[in-house]
């Protein structure tokens, strides 16, 4: 089968290399343009071009992809099946109905649950025990496309948005196979999406500020579905810090935001129910260390509390 894949992130490198190994022939790849990044602002190429680079695929990294000039250049290869796989931008209706079995994407939830561009994101910070992959033939929607497979997964505590991405995309790559592989055979037809839909939007910076008022619960559903990025994060004697791992303490909690306790490297802090032991956070600008350790060089004792917007 000739495919053209679109794709940019890490998530989408499983996926990539699955269909490079399955004996399908990938005829191009699609991806964003390459990016300044870091402090020391150098040109980083996307995850996705890098594998395609290293194989030999031809790389196309337009600036639009709505112009007749880029559907032409699709169009001259020939593609059985387009796969998209978090490309980053809406495909037009011109490419949707390019090849003959449509436009695949690997979308990284149990559609129509959290339809959009951070499912994974707010699931964990939503609380779920379960998420999962679905594939689906594209429309002109935001994920509203017909289901061809699913797959579940359980999301544990230790768990979050990274370790999900980790896992998730994985299971995307071989459920991407199965699918092409029913598509071919006919055993695999899509489905109409039932249920209630909800949607998962860019995650912005705000997004990551710790209430404090808020359950133990959910302020760690925050942070692990917030990391790497943005960040959950509040404010300590005017200092910016970033929680990077803690876990619910279980027990009854004073005033929000009032560290109760220091015990071994945790701090356990006062939510708006039960505490929470913070285990690893990362003032700004500087390296992530033990809780504890940060209130002990900042000589801070149990007492002081996080700032309360």
């Amino acid at each position: 089968m000739r495919i053209i894949f679109f794709g940019t992130p890490d998530f989408a490198v499983p996926s990539l290399r699955a269909l490079l190994d399955s004996g399908n022939e990938v005829v191009a790849v699609v991806t964003q343009p390459d990016r300044v990044k870091g402090r020391g602002h150098r040109l980083s190429q996307p995850p996705v071009k890098e594998l395609a680079l290293s194989k030999g695929v031809p790389v196309m990294q337009p600036t639009g992809i709505r112009t007749p000039a880029f559907f032409e250049e699709l169009s001259s290869l020939r593609p059985d099946s387009i796969c998209v796989v978090a490309y980053g931008k809406i495909i037009p209706p011109s490419i949707l109905k390019l090849p003959p079995l449509g436009c695949i994407n690997v979308h990284a939830s149990l559609l129509p649950k959290y339809r959009g561009a951070a499912p994974i994101q707010w699931a964990v910070i939503s609380g779920e025990h379960r998420t999962g992959v679905t594939t689906m033939m594209m429309d002109e929607g935001l994920d509203t496309g017909d289901i061809l497979l699913q797959e579940e997964t359980e999301i544990k505590e230790r768990d979050n948005a990274l370790t999900m991405s980790e896992r998730l995309s994985v299971m995307g790559a071989s459920l991407l196979l199965r699918t092409l592989k029913g598509l071919q055979e006919g055993s695999v037809r899509p489905v109409k999406q039932t249920g209630e839909a909800s949607f998962a939007p860019p995650l912005k910076k705000d997004d990551g500020k710790i209430e404090w008022t808020l359950p133990a619960e959910k302020i760690f559903d925050l942070i692990r579905g917030t990391y790497p990025w943005p960040g959950a994060y509040c404010y300590l004697a005017g200092e910016k810090i970033t929680v990077l791992r803690a876990l619910p303490a279980g027990r009854e909690g004073g005033r929000p935001g009032r560290i109760e306790k220091i015990e071994g490297d945790a701090v356990v802090v006062s939510t708006g129910k039960g505490t929470l032991s913070l285990l690893e956070v990362k003032p700004e600008g500087k390296k992530s260390m033990p809780a504890a350790s940060f209130m002990h060089g900042r000589r801070l004792k149990e007492g002081a509390a996080f700032e309360i917007a």
